[in-house]
């Protein structure tokens, strides 16, 4: 079984994360990846049975692939990334929300600064057609599947 911190583990140095995305991203040659990165062929082989042994990717025929749980995961640090871009706005959000500025604005001020959508959706409650309005204190994100109404 594969923990959420033995997959973080795996991609949690910059030599490990840049080799994981270039797998993701494309069927590269070995030798390419190892001076690309400027590794050693123990540090290469030990940053990749990292990533297979934390279910990223497999080897098949001789080549390393993306695994479906790597491509999630791939996705999801490609989520953060952009968080990380744009983190000056999002401290700016971070002080209206502590102002105690009404949702509707602060809204507005997300849609407005946030310029990545799968950002927007989770810091933009959504309404549901259901009649569930949000009270004071609730926010309603959409997982995609279900709403989840969240107290501060």
């Amino acid at each position: 079984m594969i923990s959420v911190s033995d997959c973080l583990s795996a991609i949690s140095d910059d030599k490990s994360l840049a080799l994981f995305n270039a797998i993701a991203l494309a069927n590269t040659n070995t030798n390419i990846l190892l001076s690309k990165f400027q590794l050693t062929r123990k540090q290469y082989y030990s940053r990749l049975s990292n990533l297979s042994d934390a279910g990223l990717i497999k080897r098949k025929n001789g080549r390393y692939l993306i695994t479906s749980f790597g491509e999630i995961v791939y996705k999801a640090q490609e989520l953060i990334g952009q968080a990380v871009q744009c983190s000056a706005k999002l401290k700016v959000i971070d002080s209206i929300d502590l102002s105690g500025f009404p949702a509707s604005e602060r809204n507005k001020l997300v849609d407005t600064l946030i310029t990545k959508n799968e950002i927007k959706k989770i810091l933009i409650p959504i309404d549901l057609d259901a009649g569930h309005q949000a009270r004071d204190g609730e926010k309603i994100y959409s997982s995609g599947l279900t709403p989840t109404i969240a107290t501060k």
